[in-house]
């Protein structure tokens, strides 16, 4: 991976945090509001998929956990890369905890709710029943205590900012039960017959549920940051450096900037670097996605966290620390896992007003009953308001849209799609245009050796001999790719004397006692040199995008060597598949027109640009969005960063500069254009996944709501039961967890 690969993270200090006690959609509002009133905080976002914040700008460290701990939660600084296996000890204790939470409430809750079916208890009102369900609700208290006092907690630290949330209806709910219940052991002659019920298992059991689920949600989003722990785990926590020619194992903090490593056989690459020493295959397949090992010699570049295959070699290092690609690469994932696309706005809205709204029909209910119910109409009235509070819990409508982005943008990761803004996750699906640059995007970006063409007593390699040996003296991009052909040939090259490099025209020297030329028409003609043997060939060739130069000695052209630009093996499959979605293709490119109407067709684009300077790329844009299309750009050079920045949604190719890639919304890791269709493929799915847990959020509130309320009462007698509520509202959170977990195994149509 090259320096260019490093998708460079914003200047501005970030500091990450962990935070405990966000247990629904209220809380990202609570939690964005507390640390947005610390001084020196620029921006704020929250992560509630993984329950983490991100905070932009300088501010006190403390002052930001006070102001959390002061709006009911707690707070820890995460630093560098975190240790994989601590941070799933503490999902793995997390569980553990609301399990047992869960346990505590479950065993005192399920025997009374059998207890009080089966008729097994004191009844109230007698001697026996006082004293028995006296202790049952010291029994509940201590349950409420242990199981639910997070809830509680939370819900009178909010009251205090004058804010509500999830635990404001589950303390809401449980609290009135208890409370009630407390009422009905002493004044149960007061009450109807009917009303003298004690709910001390409805607490119990809501508890048992709710902490149930929030154990089962902790397991299930435990694996949508698995791309992330995977990404953290690649780097190694020691290094082996050389330090006074002797070779030693040092902590990965310790290795500074210039120092040279050694990474022997089967050893992970510690940090960035360039090879000094040695050679070796690289696997690169857990930045890139390619799974093919890469090559490594002298003067190659190596990223942290790749795998080193049977070779050993030596390296300098060039990044350290949070400066690695792989560093880069963690941040932006993230970046883009706590960013909002525009269809998490509605459930925001929602969310703000939701939990005043259920307390409001919570009340609305209990006046209603209480008011035109049948008799004990307290008791009604008792039992369906508080069955409201349990089932409206947001928790399923706070997870739609953050757990569906955290899997879809951890997925793309795996395959060496880097989505640095969550926002083109929802975009990229809806493209109806795609802009491609040329060079490095449809091409390699890298000129090779096309064609060889020999004329007279010269064979092939003859001509590619005398042609490498007169450019071993040339700076000419053009003469790397033939020197790199003839190397790879096997040609011994021949010593040049008096070699002279015409600029434009091509190079001249002498090999052994005759003068050899090498370069275009322009220099054959100030050679008088007559070139009508290759003058059809050469126009052939330039037609199909290729550069011709000739070779010549005694006044005769002897050959003809063609470079070029070839396009990347697949481009053309790629264009079709782009196509096939009904994606409009264009490619507009610097480059002239007999050059991009031969790649073009080459890559099957009918539509194409040429010389087009690169401010106007970004006009380019600017006409087809005026035009009514949503546009992606496609480029990987600095020349192409205006119109990635332009275009609605900017893919930057891997092996781009970190200008375009800074431009870019989406990094495509490989650099290969059937990348493009399939992180069209994830957007669609991904859209469609937070439009069916949306739906799904929405139609359980839409739905549970008035049937918790009583609804179908007067004509069905139906009412449901708190208990239920509990489970269901618990079970909605997992479902949306689950379904948004498919997204980690579908499979992704590239065309491939």
């Amino acid at each position: 991976m090259t320096d260019a690969q490093h998708p460079e993270i914003s200047q501005t200090p970030e500091i990450r945090l962990s935070i405990l006690g966000m247990r629904c959609a209220g809380c990202v509002s609570a939690v964005e509001t507390a640390l947005q009133g610390v001084p020196g905080v620029a921006s704020v976002a929250v992560n509630f998929a993984d329950h983490s914040a991100t905070v932009v700008g300088d501010p006190d460290r403390q002052a930001m956990k006070q102001a959390l701990k002061d709006a009911g939660y707690d707070a820890a600084v995460m630093e560098g890369l975190e240790d994989p296996a601590e941070e799933e000890a503490q999902e793995e204790q997390r569980y553990r905890d609301l399990m047992r939470k869960a346990g505590v409430a479950g065993a005192l809750g399920l025997p009374l709710m059998l207890g009080a079916h089966i008729d097994l208890f004191p009844a109230m009102g007698t001697a026996a029943g006082t004293v028995f369900w006296s202790e049952v609700a010291l029994l509940t208290l201590a349950v409420l205590y242990y199981s639910g006092g997070h809830f509680f907690h939370s819900a009178l630290k909010l009251l205090a900012v004058k804010q509500a949330n999830m635990d404001t209806l589950i303390a809401l709910g449980t609290g009135s039960a208890w409370f009630y219940s407390c009422i009905v052991i002493d004044y149960s002659a007061q009450l109807p017959p009917l009303s003298a019920h004690a709910y001390f298992e409805a607490s119990a059991v809501i508890l048992a549920f709710i902490n149930l689920g929030s154990a089962l949600e902790t397991r299930a989003r435990g694996k949508t940051s698995a791309a992330i722990r995977a990404l953290i785990g690649l780097q190694p926590r020691t290094a082996r450096v050389v330090r006074d020619g002797k070779e030693i194992d040092v902590p990965i903090e310790e290795v500074g900037l210039g120092e040279t490593l050694r990474v022997r056989p089967g050893e992970k690459i510690a940090v960035d670097g360039t090879v000094v020493e040695g050679h070796s295959s690289v696997d690169e397949s857990m930045l890139t996605g390619e799974s093919m090992p890469v090559e490594k010699n002298v003067g190659a570049s190596v990223a942290a966290g790749s795998i080193n295959g049977q070779g050993s070699f030596l390296f300098t290092a060039t990044h350290i620390g949070r400066d690695t690609a792989l560093a880069h690469i963690i941040q932006s994932v993230r970046q883009a896992q706590n960013s909002k696309p525009a269809i998490a706005k509605l459930a925001d809205k929602i969310s703000a007003v939701f939990v005043p709204a259920v307390v409001a029909v919570s009340v609305f209910t209990f006046l209603v009953w209480w008011a035109i119910g049948p008799d004990p109409a307290f008791g009604y009235a008792f039992v369906t308001s508080m069955t409201v509070l349990v089932i409206a819990c947001p928790c399923a409508l706070g997870l739609a849209t953050p757990i569906s982005v955290m899997v879809a943008v951890g997925r793309a990761a795996q395959i060496g799609i880097l989505i640095r803004k969550g926002e083109a996750l929802q975009t990229a699906g809806k493209l109806t245009c795609l802009i491609l640059d040329k060079t490095g995007t449809v091409t390699a970006g890298k000129p090779a050796l096309a064609e060889v063409l020999a004329f007279g007593d010269y064979n092939g390699s003859q001509v590619l001999q005398f042609a490498a040996s007169l450019e071993s003296g040339s700076e000419h991009p053009l003469a790397a790719a033939i020197l790199a052909a003839a190397e790879q040939r096997g040609l011994a090259l021949e010593k040049v004397r008096r070699f002279q490099a015409v600029a434009g025209h091509g190079v001249t020297g002498r090999i052994g006692d005759r003068q050899w030329l090498f370069g275009n028409a322009a220099l054959m003609a100030e050679h008088g040199i007559d070139t009508g043997v290759c003058r059809d060939k050469l126009a052939e060739l330039a037609g199909i995008g290729q550069t011709p130069m000739m070779l010549a000695v005694d006044q005769a052209v002897v050959g003809v060597v063609s470079v070029a630009d070839p396009i990347k093996p697949d481009s053309a499959q790629a264009v079709r598949e782009l196509k096939r979605r009904g994606v409009r293709v264009l490619m507009v490119t610097g480059d002239n027109e007999i050059t991009a109407k031969a790649i073009a067709a080459q890559a099957g684009i009918t539509e194409f640009r040429a010389q087009v300077l690169p401010q106007d790329k970004a006009e380019t844009v600017k006409t087809l969005q005026q035009q009514g299309e949503l546009v992606g750009m496609v480029g990987d050079g600095i020349n192409d960063a205006p119109a990635l920045a332009q275009a609605n949604v900017g893919f930057a190719m891997g092996a781009g500069t970190d200008v375009a890639i800074e431009s870019a919304d989406i990094v495509l890791l490989q650099g290969s254009l059937l990348k493009i269709p399939e992180a069209i493929a994830l957007s669609q799915l991904t859209v469609a996944n937070i439009q069916q847990n949306l739906f799904g959020a929405f139609i359980y509130n839409t739905i549970g709501i008035p049937v918790a309320a009583g609804l179908l009462y007067p004509l069905f007698g139906i009412l449901l039961n708190p208990m239920i509520a509990g489970a269901a509202m618990a079970m909605s959170s997992v479902t949306v967890v689950s379904n948004a977990n498919r997204l980690r195994w579908i499979k992704l149509d590239s065309g491939g």
